[in-house]
């Protein structure tokens, strides 16, 4: 049973985002699985990582979700697509881990960031943690895709400070054939946020050949700008430190000799956001 599920001491705990995790909640009964799900009382974390300045303001504790509905190419943690893939946790105990380092990330002028996967594969759960965590007086970040948005309440809303959304491209057959799903949901999620003046950072990866459009590129700066409150852009040079994850799952990678972009291509992909008011790093 799900109802007071031990998670081994230091097991949860990752020391990157990049680790390797199989099956560790494969033994769960599919019921048990779906009643955390709709409840919110358990979820399933792939790990979680502390010290992290690169993931919201500050120096922040960051948990990773399993599951996700997306199938980027250029995922760098392909194993958290796959709920079992994560360790069953109660909100309660999930909250006490937190509860840990709220004095020190207050003095940090950081905070907590849920992260995946797709925190919102497990919305009641990620909304009842960042309840949580406001109520210690802990900053709080959701990074998403955006795709399951609608799933949260205005009430939910309230209780995130800030928003790292996923703009993977602007063209929607593009986006198909980069996640698998065109990014109509993910755009009504950023205008939602927008209408409810909630803070984003964008964040866009930069992939050679598939995201490097230059009039792509800036048809989405152009929307960011739009949205008015988008206080800082993040363009994520492409990198292929999960590679290896996907060779051990044995999944078709298709990116497999691609580099990272080159240093001028960042800076001209930078200076199309700032050039519509962004702040873009």
């Amino acid at each position: 049973m799900l109802e007071g599920q031990v998670i081994p001491e230091g097991q949860l705990e990752a020391h990157s985002p990049f680790e390797l995790r199989v099956n560790p909640g494969q033994a769960l009964a599919e019921s048990d699985v779906r009643r955390a799900l709709a409840t919110g009382d358990m979820g399933f974390l792939h790990s979680f990582t502390t010290g992290s300045t690169v993931d919201g303001p500050g120096v922040r504790v960051v948990a990773w979700t399993s599951g996700c509905m997306w199938r980027c190419r250029y995922c760098h943690n392909p194993d958290t697509w796959t709920m079992s893939n994560g360790i069953p946790i109660s909100i309660e105990k999930a909250t006490e881990e937190l509860r840990k380092y709220r004095y020190g990330l207050k003095v940090m002028a950081g905070g907590f960031t849920l992260s995946g996967g797709e925190p919102l594969m497990q919305h009641r759960f990620a909304a009842k943690l960042f309840a949580a965590a406001h109520g210690m007086g802990i900053h709080t970040a959701l990074d998403t895709n955006g795709y399951y948005g609608e799933r949260l309440t205005d009430a939910d809303l309230e209780t995130i400070d800030l928003v790292l959304l996923d703009l993977k491209t602007w063209d929607p057959e593009r986006h198909k054939q980069l996640t698998g799903v065109d990014n109509a949901a993910t755009l009504a999620f950023a205008r939602r946020l927008a209408a409810r003046r909630r803070p984003i950072w964008v964040r866009y990866v930069l992939v050679p050949s598939l995201t490097d459009d230059l009039e792509d590129v800036a048809k989405t700066a152009a929307f960011a700008a739009s949205l008015g409150t988008v206080e800082r852009v993040d363009v994520l040079p492409f990198h292929q430190m999960g590679r290896f994850k996907w060779h051990k799952l044995g999944l078709e990678y298709t990116l497999e000799d691609a580099q990272p972009p080159a240093v001028d291509v960042v800076e001209q992909v930078c200076g199309l956001f700032r050039s519509v008011g962004l702040e873009a790093h």
